[in-house]
């Protein structure tokens, strides 16, 4: 299986960037493969970094050949997608966003669809607009027709809707811990899903 972790904030190795790397050890001591996607970088690469709708449906021409072409390919070989991102006005970061925004090839392929997602996010402040930032990351993944997991892994909770953390992280924070409770459902659900995945991929090749 592959589980891709999108860091959605313009930091590569800031908070959010942290809690993602922390499910890294436990996805490969499963003999699951691990791969760390940041977004600023390559979205910084584009001549145009957000999406015009300028053809529909889709044909990808905005990104052919760039290093985001290569990202979305990666993401139609996904099991598991956990997507991170700082709050930014109660909501993601303007790099996820615009990221995103240009997953329309893969919404017209159903490339993503039935693929497991989960999603964590952190704030400067306990009550930081935490929540509703997961909100619009599961509805950003809900629009993909992927699976949304959230509370719970047998005596572990990662959180109602999936991680919310308050920066600074501590050593030993609690968040970490919770990620890895989501992590294990990801990949729980992923192997669950798996037949299913491969049929619906099959349905809809381009």
């Amino acid at each position: 299986m592959l589980i891709l972790a999108i860091n959605g904030s313009p930091r590569s190795d800031g908070f959010t960037a942290r809690l993602l790397q922390a499910a890294r050890e436990a996805i490969e001591s499963a003999v699951v493969k691990y791969v760390f996607l940041q977004v600023s970088d390559v979205m910084a690469k584009l001549k145009v970094p957000y999406c015009m709708a300028c053809t529909s449906p889709c044909s990808g021409k905005c990104y052919k050949g760039t290093q985001l072409e290569e990202f979305f390919n990666l993401m139609r070989k996904a099991d598991g997608i956990m997507v991170g991102s700082p709050v930014y006005f109660s909501t993601v970061s303007a790099p996820l966003k615009a990221f995103w925004d240009k997953t329309r090839r893969l919404r017209y392929d159903k490339a993503l669809l039935n693929v497991v997602g989960g999603a964590l996010s952190i704030g400067n402040a306990r009550f930081g607009g935490q929540e509703t930032t997961l909100r619009a990351l599961h509805d950003m993944m809900l629009c993909q027709g992927m699976i949304i997991v959230g509370d719970g892994y047998v005596n572990g909770d990662a959180g109602h809707q999936g991680v919310c953390a308050q920066a600074p992280l501590e050593a030993e924070a609690e968040e970490l811990k919770r990620v890895l409770f989501l992590t294990k459902r990801m990949m729980e659900v992923a192997d669950a899903t798996k037949e299913l995945r491969a049929r619906t991929k099959g349905e809809f090749k381009s």
